[in-house]
């Protein structure tokens, strides 16, 4: 998946300005009164909403709300990357082609309305029509079509047969149910009708919504899924402007917790207060290099097009990437080497790079480079546009991008032409060829491996770069639809091993999921699980 305001201690004084203040007046069914004196959790983050309709956008910012205030068929629990029902009371193939959802009796949204199967058909039918270029519907590549039997049963209907994957789709971004009486069936729903409309069932409802600002959190007395009652009645966050602000604030008391992004040497710092406590769960962040095979040197639409000599520079870029380097002393240790397409820690994952560039063992190797182009017939330096982000992963992009082009150029291999460019610009014109060598980052929409294959190496796939190999879709299909756990594994590293010899793009390195606190904060262990979510409902003061 991608303002200005002053602070006090736990009470949040926003400069609104002529920013619309979306706020709910009085209370509602799904409410709960605060506990006498107790205080509120403040959350701090650099990331941004595009907007809360889970229709409307398919970033880790946006759906960090959506994943606190609306309810899912089916989630993981706390400390466990396994989906199980959530609001549902059952799911399960009915058929090979069919997976029949039931839901738990008595459910509610906030405002009152009952959450109904017409709901959940109604979620991914309007999913499927509005389709907007920013929204997540891609994810139902497999649904044919919803029924809702009756008032608790949904029946989806699947392309393919014994898909896997679909339960972990109805916990993605895509999977967020909402409420027919209040989102526009055929259209966006803007943020302020949402919050008005109070269509919420999660842990949280939103109480405040001030836009680039603050959104304020109170307890839903009316939830009925997996993880159980919120810790805290009430959750303050607060958007900042950039990560020096973010460390200012949660490291002077300001907040209770700093949650993306923090600087490296921010974190690195913050590890020797007393005044905090530095957390770290496992992280499914990964950050890779995409090559255009259309565009890059002698890519399939340039005046000197050769395959295999295209595959040499890509070879050889392999060869030169020091990730030890990186990640040592450009990310401090925050982000760690990846030798593969799934990040460490998930089922199927493999160092499918590490024996076939650099070194053999994690290293870069100058001479493998050299004698890769030379076999290939490659004329050196080879010129190279390589292009980043300058405002959406973290403010490091530029010293890591930066040296990356310097550990290209170091052995006279290569020349690059480096180029920084915002996220709204960038992701147009990424899709557009405009770029031979890309930086991307990827935050999962869910845990399992097939999230890091099936949205890159399947034809016009998310990457753009033109990369076809009917092998590797054939793999990726298969392992979406094998359930035997041992032989799905065994199709995702064979599928692995089939894309580090393509090289249609190189993991770089990969990310934990860091969080700084005060020292008085606890529930961090729980919600930095294999989830890879964080969910404010674990968070309380002691």
């Amino acid at each position: 998946m991608s303002g200005a305001a002053a602070h006090t201690r736990r009470g949040v004084v926003v400069a609104a300005g002529s920013v619309a203040v979306l706020v709910l007046a009085g209370c509602t069914a799904g409410e709960v009164d605060d506990a006498e004196g107790e205080a509120p959790i403040t959350i701090g983050t650099t990331e941004r909403v595009t907007s809360i309709d889970p229709a409307g956008s398919y970033d880790s910012g946006s759906f960090q709300v959506m994943s606190q205030v609306y309810p899912f068929l089916m989630s993981a629990p706390y400390g466990s990357s396994v989906v199980e029902p959530d609001i549902a009371e059952s799911a399960e193939f009915t058929s090979p082609t069919e997976y029949t959802v039931t839901l738990k009796e008595g459910l509610t949204f906030a405002n009152g309305n009952d959450l109904t199967a017409s709901d959940v058909k109604f979620t991914f039918d309007r999913q499927l029509a509005i389709a907007d270029a920013d929204g997540p519907s891609s994810l139902l590549y497999n649904l044919a079509g919803v029924e809702a039997t009756d008032d608790l049963t949904v029946v989806f209907s699947l392309l393919t047969e014994d898909d896997q994957i679909f339960p972990f789709i109805l916990s993605s971004p895509v999977g967020p149910i909402v409420d027919e009486e209040v989102f526009a069936a055929d259209a966006v729903t803007p943020d302020e009708d949402i919050v008005d409309g109070q269509p919420f069932a999660g842990q949280y409802v939103i109480e405040e919504f001030l836009p680039e600002e603050q959104i304020t959190y109170r307890a839903n007395a009316g939830y009925a899924g997996l993880l159980g009652p919120a810790a805290t009645e009430t959750v303050e966050v607060t958007y900042y402007d950039d990560a020096s602000e973010l460390r200012l604030h949660v490291e002077e008391g300001d907040i209770d917790v700093a949650h993306r992004t923090l600087a490296p040497a921010d974190i690195a710092e913050l590890r020797e207060s007393d005044a905090v406590q530095v957390v770290e769960g496992p992280g499914g962040e990964i950050r890779f290099i995409v090559l255009n095979l259309a565009t890059m040197p002698y890519g399939a639409e340039t005046a000197e097009a050769d395959e295999e000599q295209a595959l040499a520079v890509r070879g050889a870029v392999a060869d030169l990437i020091d990730r030890t380097a990186l990640s040592d002393e450009v990310y401090l240790g925050t982000f760690t080497p990846l030798q593969g397409y799934v990040p460490t820690g998930l089922p199927g994952a493999t160092e499918s790079l590490l024996e076939r560039y650099g070194d053999g063992d994690g290293g870069p190797d100058a001479d493998a480079a050299a004698a890769r182009l030379d076999d290939a017939g490659v004329e050196t330096p080879v010129a190279l546009e390589l292009q980043y982000v300058t405002d959406r992963y973290g403010p490091d992009s530029e010293a890591e991008f930066a040296a990356i082009a310097e550990q290209l150029e170091a052995d006279g291999l290569f020349t690059v032409a480096l180029e920084g460019t915002g996220w709204e610009e960038f992701s147009e014109q990424r899709v557009a060829d405009a770029y031979p060598a890309y930086q991307l980052g990827w935050f999962p929409d869910y845990a399992d491996a097939d999230n890091y294959l099936t949205p890159f190496f399947l034809p016009d796939g998310y990457l753009a770069n033109h990369y076809e190999n009917d092998e590797v879709t054939d793999l990726i299909i298969d392992q979406a639809t094998e359930p035997d756990a041992d032989d799905r594994v065994a199709l995702i590293e064979e599928i692995q091993e089939l894309v580090a010899d393509d090289l249609p793009s190189l993991p770089v390195l990969q990310g934990a999921q860091t969080v700084v606190a005060g020292t008085d904060v606890t529930g961090l262990e729980e919600t930095l699980d294999a989830s890879l979510l964080f969910r404010y409902g674990a968070l309380a003061t002691q």
